[in-house]
């Protein structure tokens, strides 16, 4: 699901407490340092699992009491078969492991990105612009914004613009000093569930290794929330419901990863301060699908310790989910960037387990192991199309596996037109400044090195954008128009916000999408393109409902009337 869409693990915890979601302290966190770390799954009290953890050998970090799921580290190699034994624990598994890792790892989302002999390709120039630029728009860079206007964006904010709904981001955190940002961000209630591990993420850029919940050093959240509420504020460019408020419900790391207990703690804390909409454009490291049984084995080795871990992680994901769910909050995910068809009877997964790194084995298994959270029955499972309108080659797709379609981007577009192979196929967004020098975006000075990036200033205050491509970009414009629709046709609450059922969000999203049918011939054909055969898709259903396209591409505009 990552290559271009997010993806899942996460490190040394740390998080917040139970209560109100603060930060373990610098020595708790230090004491996890060097040990195995691990999620226990518990029935019964906090005190009687803390009791059967500790006689195990394990310390516990923090407690998720509301789905009964403890976060503990222990130095002894045989915890977790250790703690299985005790009573009421349900299960156990690692959440990761400490100092397996190795520095140089390939960056998680480096495939939401044309590679460099792409870029070389399209060119070098670069791009600044400042207030002298203008358009139609208020957003100085909304010509090049192709994804707002296939979605009706622009028509849909006369009627609502997200003012009062609340947004949640489950990403890599939000740079909420990027001007685009810094207007719709909400500091009080987010979050950051993750602690930096050096290993992967690289040093720590804070004494606990603990990053504010204002600050993204990875770019990935901060270019979903500038899609789903850039500002309106004649700056850079603007977001599909752009008042919307963004809450960071961090469970990523700088890494890419995200880790079972983070992302099980972001989803219930979702739940707890009832946000509105979430997006999650990953899935849970280290299975990109998780089996429950050794049945569901095509072909590939597994252990006894891998199946528990991947039985866990379905049960954790998919308790939380429901959690969640459960308080109001509409969940939107992204379908995964693998060009897999997820009805066909079997997967093919050459990349899990993705961490410890060096330990992936090839495997085929049924279609009954799920990639969490976008499979989980409360989810919109989005998928990717160009500016086309044809679905991107990458995009994953299934006849009754997703849901929607959204702008994601795509490179390849517009085969045989000078378009083809351009930046502006892909989705322009925000990204943190720091980020985009790190990752050699932009040059020292922070002006970008490439046509696939943009600095935009004015009054002295500037703003980098870059472009990228994914079904990570395709989430948050559903999202966005969840936002929108909440507004529109939802209860006010009283306190300047509004509520509206997931289940009815999900019923207006559907009957508004503008229908897209099956290409001629049922297989969209992507060896034009330079891909080989196995990345054709073979497209069942009608106009109303099909395996590529779900209920249609979201439209906004349709959607608020």
């Amino acid at each position: 699901m990552l290559g271009i869409l997010t993806v899942a693990l996460t490190a040394v915890v740390a998080t917040a407490s139970a209560a109100n979601g603060a930060p373990r302290d610098a020595a708790q966190s230090a004491s996890s340092h060097g040990s195995g770390e691990y999620v226990v799954s518990f029935s019964g009290t906090q005190e009687a699992a803390r009791a059967a953890i500790e006689a195990a050998g394990g310390r516990v970090e923090d407690v998720t009491a509301q789905v009964g799921l403890a976060l503990v580290s222990s130095d002894d190699a045989a915890f977790v078969d250790k703690v299985r034994t005790r009573g009421g624990i349900r299960g156990a598994a690692r959440n990761h492991s400490v100092g397996t890792s190795r520095l140089g790892m390939p960056h998680r989302f480096a495939g939401e990105r044309p590679t460099a002999a792409e870029r070389a390709q399209a060119g070098r120039a670069g791009s600044v612009e400042d207030s002298a630029s203008t358009t139609t728009s208020s957003e100085p860079l909304a010509n090049r914004q192709w994804d707002m206007k296939q979605i009706g964006a622009e028509a849909a904010q006369r009627t609502a613009t997200g003012k009062g709904v609340d947004v949640g981001i489950m990403d890599t955190g939000i740079d909420a000093r990027h001007p685009d940002i810094a207007p719709n961000f909400d500091g009080t209630r987010s979050r950051n569930f993750t602690t930096d591990i050096p290993a992967i993420d690289g040093p720590c850029e804070y004494r606990d290794c603990k990053d504010p919940a204002n600050v993204d050093n990875q770019g990935h959240g901060t270019h979903v929330a500038g899609i789903v509420a850039g500002a309106d504020n004649h700056f850079g460019i603007g977001g599909v419901a752009p008042d919307a408020t963004l809450v960071n419900v961090r469970a990523g790391q700088d890494s890419g990863y995200f880790f079972l207990y983070e992302t099980v703690k972001a989803l219930v804390y979702s739940g707890d301060i009832r946000l509105d909409v979430v997006n999650m454009s990953f899935y849970t490291d280290p299975w990109l699908y998780n089996c429950t049984s050794r049945s569901e084995y095509i072909s590939g080795t597994v252990t006894d310790a891998e199946l528990t871990e991947q039985r866990l992680i379905s049960e954790l994901v998919l308790g939380a989910v429901e959690y969640a769910h459960s308080r109001g909050v509409t969940l939107v995910a992204a379908a995964g960037n693998e060009h897999q068809n997820l009805a066909a009877p079997t997967r093919i997964d050459e990349t899990s387990p993705d961490y410890p790194p060096d330990t992936a084995r090839p495997r085929v298994v049924k279609n009954t192991c799920l990639n969490l959270p976008s499979e989980a029955p409360q989810v919109i499972s989005v998928t990717a199309v160009g500016p086309s309108t044809t679905k991107a080659d990458y995009s994953n797709y299934g006849f009754g596996d997703v849901e929607i379609a959204a702008p994601g981007g795509w490179f390849r577009d517009y085969i045989g037109t000078p378009q083809f192979q351009t930046p502006g196929n892909l989705v322009l967004s925000s990204y943190p400044l720091k980020a985009a020098i790190e990752q050699g975006l932009a040059d020292a000075k922070g002006n970008p090195v490439d046509d696939f990036s943009v600095k935009y200033c004015r009054h002295g205050t500037c703003g980098f954008y870059t472009y990228l491509q994914g079904t990570s970009m395709a989430s948050p414009h559903v999202v966005g128009v969840a936002a929108l629709i909440i507004e529109a046709k939802g209860r006010a609450t009283g306190h300047g916000g509004y509520s509206l059922a997931p289940s009815t969000v999900a019923r207006v999203l559907a009957h508004s999408a503008d229908d897209h049918a099956c290409p001629r011939g049922g297989v969209e054909i992507y060896t034009d393109e330079g891909r080989t055969p196995d990345w054709n898709a073979r497209c069942r259903g009608n106009a109303d409902y099909n395996g590529l396209y779900g209920e249609g591409i979201v439209d906004a505009a349709a959607a608020v009337h």
